[in-house]
């Protein structure tokens, strides 16, 4: 099989004395609720332990952490049975991944359990409820990263 040459190309002068200039480092600017710039995130390598994220106490039922990219946030919620998350929506697309427990989903109509090791997706601006079933860890990714939660503004969750 042949190998395809790449050819290397020399960044223009302007654009390498702009980018030099520009350069800035938003972990340095970091929230005390999750590791959220305040500055405009922007795509970067970086290496966060949970341990190091403080949980945000919501209400006596339920806590949560979150990392945020540039286009992505993994948050980890902690719900002690018994919980309800309000029904709610948002424009963000949601995937929850249940590491330890249970919910219970009230969506679209049905009722889905969703048990430890199992995901469900769910699509942008559809309402759902949930209740824990039995004191559980979940991991939800949002797309784009939830903006309510980085301003503290989801008063359904307070």
């Amino acid at each position: 099989m042949k190998k395809a040459k790449l050819k290397k190309l020399a960044p223009r002068k302007s654009a390498a004395k702009k980018a030099k200039k520009t350069a800035v480092n938003p972990v340095s600017k970091i929230a005390l609720k999750g590791t959220v710039s305040k500055a405009k995130r922007r795509a970067e390598l970086r290496h966060v332990p949970w341990n190091s994220v403080e949980v945000e106490s919501l209400n006596p039922l339920l806590g949560r952490h979150f990392v945020v990219g540039q286009n992505i946030m993994l948050a980890r919620v902690l719900l002690k049975k018994g919980c309800i998350v309000p029904e709610h929506s948002h424009p963000n697309e949601q995937v929850t991944f249940i590491a330890e427990g249970a919910l219970k989903f009230w969506i679209d109509g049905k009722e889905i359990v969703v048990n430890a090791g199992e995901v469900l997706t769910i699509p942008p601006n559809m309402p759902h409820k949930a209740e824990a079933l039995e004191d559980t860890v979940d991991f939800d990714v949002f797309n784009p990263p939830r903006a309510d939660w980085m301003s503290g503004t989801d008063v359904y969750l307070r």
